[in-house]
């Protein structure tokens, strides 16, 4: 049987397999399996209760039904959320008594695809451990699902306890009443929580992706599209914007002046104010290591330590969790400030940007300046096999030399495409033309030592 679960949970186009019917009903059910063990030592009665969440796209809905069906039919229990970040889900599911939650959205994809990913009873993504366990009775032709038509699912409205554990991060919030934002919600999760939490806490909104119709979450907006956003904040003299995307774990600002400021950026500015506050928990953050070497170095000059991870939020959390840290995130807009919830939530850090401008009393262009984003070049070659580069000499000593060039002012990634015949070259340093040449002199040393198509 191929995987169900990817890097962030089941991913597909919405109908199709994975996320045809008949599979996402056998999906709860197997969920419904695994966790009843679980659920019958902790609670005594065996029988788990699940908590969902969706985003706005027109598939949800369905998708909801057909998985608490596979999960009834387990005798569990599946109660709905409604339309709400997946943040929240992680943050409500244990705080409301459910075994796990689980949340329906493919986050910045298009609406025809959709997705579900699962949080433990403690709101933690499921590891890869559980995601076999639960692929493995999918996979077990031992049991059926029972037919049956899908009812509708049981609905709680939890977004007031959500917005309550997130006033709590901007504390002073009354200093900062009357301030302009601009907020793009991406026509997704966040339109049922972001502008009126905003407005409850004194600030002036201006809402923009916040009119989802089921096909147009992230329709140029959100995240992955801000120049809508970037035009509102510019024209209206806004002094920033926010945009996030569409299940809301991730958030991307704009300044005054009308310049995108990313995860990076974020994370250095928050990493020094929580390190004032007291509040930087190992005096060091968690980033991958698609993160800039500017923000090591910056990160360094203020005596903070960087430890890097692969790709993906998931890998970020298990680092943060390992090391005890309290901050750690993605270039991409996903950080994760574990003393609120050890998941991104956009609107977290969103509240966390804006506690760093209010006691600093600085605009977010001046905060965000202090990181300067060095040259980077990436370079792909394509090879017939993928061998350990260090066992190659000639390769491994240009690699070693450009090393030695960047001396603590670069950094040099060179890796192998998981899904691709291709060797990834990526080097940052100070000079744009001095590191393109660097990575040219590796390429070549690759091309000519190592078996390559044409």
């Amino acid at each position: 049987m191929s995987r169900l679960f990817g890097t962030d949970g089941v991913r597909g186009k919405a109908g199709t397999y994975p996320l045809d019917p008949p599979t996402v009903r056998r999906l709860g059910a197997a969920l419904a399996r695994a966790l009843a063990l679980d659920s019958a030592r902790a609670k005594g009665d065996g029988r788990p209760r699940f908590l969902s969440g969706r985003d706005t796209r027109e598939s949800g809905a369905w998708i909801e039904r057909e998985l608490a069906f596979g999960i009834n039919s387990q005798d569990a229990s599946l109660t709905g959320a409604g339309i709400i970040p997946t943040p929240a889900i992680a943050y409500l599911t244990p705080r409301m008594g459910y075994t796990a939650g689980v949340v329906i959205s493919a986050s910045h994809n298009p609406f025809e695809d959709n997705g579900i990913k699962v949080f433990s009873g403690a709101g933690e993504k499921f590891t890869e451990q559980l995601e076999q366990h639960v692929e493995s009775i999918v996979a077990d032709r031992s049991w059926q699902v029972p037919a049956g038509n899908a009812a509708e699912v049981e609905q709680i409205d939890y977004r007031a306890e959500y917005a309550s554990h997130l006033r709590a991060i901007l504390p002073n919030a009354e200093t900062m009443r009357g301030m302009r934002v601009v907020v793009d919600c991406a026509n997704g999760a966040t339109t049922t929580m972001a502008p009126r939490l905003f407005e409850e806490l004194g600030f002036e909104v201006r809402c923009i992706g916040c009119e989802p119709d089921g096909r147009n979450i992230n329709l140029r907006c959100g995240s992955t599209a801000p120049e809508q956003l970037t035009r509102a904040v510019v024209d209206g003299g806004y002094p920033l914007g926010v945009a996030y995307d569409g299940d809301g774990d991730r958030a991307i600002f704009v300044d005054e002046k009308g310049k995108v400021v990313d995860g990076d950026a974020v994370m250095l500015m928050c990493a020094k104010q929580m390190k004032r506050e007291g509040r930087l928990k190992g005096n060091a953050i968690v980033a991958t290591v698609m993160s800039n070497i500017g923000l090591e170095i910056a990160l360094r000059d203020a005596g903070i330590d960087l430890v890097r991870c692969p790709v993906g939020d998931k890998y970020v959390m298990e680092e943060m969790i390992r090391r005890g840290l309290a901050l750690g995130g993605e270039q991409s807009g996903h950080v994760i400030f574990s003393e609120y919830l050890f998941t991104g939530d956009g609107l977290a850090t969103s509240l966390n940007v804006l506690r760093t401008m209010g006691a600093t009393g600085r605009s977010l262009s001046d905060l965000a300046s202090e990181l300067t984003t060095y040259p980077q070049v990436l370079l792909n070659v394509r090879v017939d096999r993928k061998v350990d580069l260090n066992t190659v000499p000639e390769v491994a000593q240009v690699m070693s030399a450009v090393e030695s060039r960047l001396a603590g002012k670069g950094r040099l990634l060179i890796r192998y495409s998981g899904t691709e015949p291709l060797l990834r070259i990526m080097l940052e340093g100070e000079d744009q033309q001095e590191i393109a040449r660097w990575a040219d002199e590796i390429a070549d040393a690759v091309k000519r030592h190592l078996v390559v198509t044409v």
